[in-house]
């Protein structure tokens, strides 16, 4: 592992969609079925927990919880009151497992999905479409064709939305349309073979920190696909998010395992900070 990483957590099944907000680092447990938030001296603390695995995460305006529903591909809302509703059904659209997602400004969510089943498994691979959800819960799809949609960041002018497509080995950038729809598809930055871009986070200088399972690390790249930074994980860097008072710790969320079963009985992963030296930006 890097020796500028720390282990902030360990102990969790498989953490997913990290997310920072009012002082806390919050994630979902995917394969503990829970969403937890943890604090920067590492104490733990349980959100809501839920009857399936949960990946995506988000907030709506008025600071309700938007929570990604894997198996039964729906979008959960936690209320005021902590009950948990359902928000949007995105079945319809999603042709494999809901995945991770993505809220604007203004409430509208982007939700990736697998393409096909994965576990326990793996089915034919195809590409998967990602679907908008309005505020309100409204569903369509704003873009088709993705290969394995995964992490999605969101630019400070809320003008554009890049993708990790973990089946392409690339980030893909799009327009965000007047109508929430995702237009002007370009590539943005590719991997290397033994690399794959699962989530990812924004800096204030346009470059993004992308976790990488195979490689087992985490690695700073600018548009065009130029690696900066790079830093070893120990485990597979399964997710990323710079958050802190300063925005400047960087948070890793590493796992040795992916399948269900066994991260559920094993609960070895972990989550790792180091302080970096440019800020986070942009959503999540």
């Amino acid at each position: 592992m890097d020796p500028r990483l720390r282990v902030l957590l360990e102990g969790i099944s498989f953490g997913e969609a990290p997310r920072w907000r009012d002082g806390w680092l919050y994630l979902s447990d995917m394969h503990a079925d829970r969403v937890v938030r943890v604090s920067p001296s590492g104490e733990l603390d349980i959100v809501a927990e839920f009857e399936g695995p949960v990946s995506g995460l988000g907030w709506l305006p008025d600071g309700r919880l938007l929570v990604v529903s894997m198996i039964d591909r729906r979008v959960l809302r936690q209320e005021a009151d902590g009950r948990i509703v359902l928000h949007a059904d995105i079945a319809d659209i999603a042709t494999g497992p809901a995945n991770d997602m993505v809220v604007a400004a203004d409430g509208t969510a982007y939700v990736g999905n697998f393409g096909f089943e994965l576990f326990p498994v793996m089915g034919t691979p195809r590409t998967a479409v990602i679907a908008r959800v309005t505020p309100d819960g409204g569903v369509a799809i704003a873009a088709e064709e993705f290969w394995f949609p995964n992490g999605m960041v969101i630019t400070p002018d809320e003008k554009t939305l890049i993708v990790a497509e973990s089946g392409a080995k690339l980030l893909t950038a799009t327009d965000i349309a007047d109508d929430g729809s995702l237009v002007n598809r370009r590539l943005w930055g590719s991997m290397a073979e033994d690399q794959l871009p699962d989530g990812i986070c924004l800096d204030v200088e346009g470059a993004i920190w992308i976790a990488s399972p195979p490689s087992r690390e985490v690695v700073r790249m600018t548009q065009g696909g130029s690696v900066i930074d790079r830093m070893s994980t120990g485990q597979e860097a399964i997710a990323c998010m710079l958050g802190g008072e300063d925005g400047r710790t960087l948070f890793i969320m590493t796992a040795e395992g992916r399948d269900p079963q066994w991260c559920r009985q094993n609960k070895t992963a972990r989550i790792l900070a180091t302080t970096v030296d440019v800020p986070g930006a942009g959503r999540p």
